[in-house]
């Protein structure tokens, strides 16, 4: 993969699952979708649409300190303004912020969700949380973060990634759209 093409990396790794019962890309299209539902800007939705890029890179176990999120906004940064990158860092922090502030938050996660949540640092210490809301994008952040819990659903039907193309291509220029992969249907 050259960087840029993001369509080919979905369609190399994106059937792959990760431990949820749907596949990197129906939970990409799904977390998508949901962003478009909600009438979001193009940022948000190119922000939910790829916040989980990183996962498509085979990186190493979730840390607090490096995790898919940072992986999946180092992959994009130099292609997207900087609040793409930044919803894509830090939705994994989102989480950690919402089952800080509400302990029910953390029963509506799934279990490899859950299981994340704690390898990812759990509970934020205050001093992080007040950093966190005070950011700019923080708000996005944590839409990106309820999208991206909610887009779970096996057998959802919703608008393949071809559907997304105006949007990618601004971005990172030409993909490679290839024919069959179940991408442009």
């Amino acid at each position: 993969m050259s960087g840029r093409d993001l369509v080919g990396l979905f369609a190399e790794a994106g059937r792959g699952a990760y431990g949820e019962s749907v596949s990197q890309l129906a939970h990409a299209l799904q977390c998508g979708e949901r962003a478009r539902h909600d009438r979001a800007d193009d940022e948000l939705v190119v922000a939910a649409l790829l916040h989980d890029v990183g996962h498509l890179l085979q990186s190493d176990a979730e840390q607090p300190t490096r995790h898919h999120g940072g992986e999946g906004a180092e992959l994009v940064r130099p292609f997207v303004p900087p609040r793409v990158a930044w919803l894509i860092e830090h939705h994994v922090v989102a989480k950690r912020y919402l089952c800080t502030i509400d302990a029910r938050y953390m029963h509506t996660l799934s279990p490899v969700s859950r299981r994340s949540y704690l390898a990812q640092g759990a509970k934020l210490a205050m001093d992080e949380q007040l950093a966190l809301e005070t950011r700019p994008w923080f708000a996005d952040a944590l839409r990106v973060r309820r999208w991206d819990d909610a887009a779970k659903v096996p057998g959802v039907r919703v608008a393949p990634l071809i559907a997304y193309a105006p949007l990618l291509e601004r971005y990172f220029g030409a993909q490679s759209w290839p024919a069959g992969a179940g991408i442009d249907r």
